[in-house]
């Protein structure tokens, strides 16, 4: 299976010189791929075990773990 795009994109075929435009969710062949060099056209690689592959996926960050408080400064009069 070959890789997914996340956003539209016009490219000219490598052989063919033919204009393309694909959609998201198109997974064009390994011609057309190599020429499609921006990765944010891209979704995401899934490893085997479901993970985007960053190591902490399942890491906590600070706001995650420490609720903000919701008070207000009191204004000097």
């Amino acid at each position: 299976m070959g890789r997914r795009l996340a956003a539209a994109v016009h490219v000219t075929h490598p052989e063919t010189n033919e204009p393309l435009i694909l959609q998201p969710g198109d997974e064009p062949d390994e011609t057309v791929a190599a020429v499609i060099t921006n990765p944010a056209a891209w979704e995401p690689d899934e490893d085997a075990d479901g993970e985007d592959g960053d190591g902490d996926a399942g890491a906590k960050t600070d706001t995650e773990t420490k609720p903000r408080s919701r008070t207000r400064k009191q204004a000097d009069e």
